[in-house]
């Protein structure tokens, strides 16, 4: 796999954490500290994150980072 498409499929398993919890991009991002906008890049797959960045939103959501790996 390349990537471009693991970080789609990461992305793709953060906003399943974040709906799953009824929360929108705003909510998440007020409550990690880092803009809506940066997560929806994450989410998307269009940005490559440090794994401190991953285990806050991790955190915040009531998961492990793994979950996103």
């Amino acid at each position: 796999m390349d990537n471009g498409e693991y970080l789609k499929r990461m992305g793709a398993k953060i906003r399943k954490a974040r709906e799953a919890k009824g929360l929108f991009l705003r909510d998440l991002g007020k409550m990690c500290n880092i803009h809506y906008g940066a997560i929806c890049e994450i989410e998307q797959g269009k940005r490559d994150s440090h794994i401190l960045t991953l285990k806050n939103i991790a955190d915040n959501l009531g998961v492990d980072v793994k979950d996103f790996i």
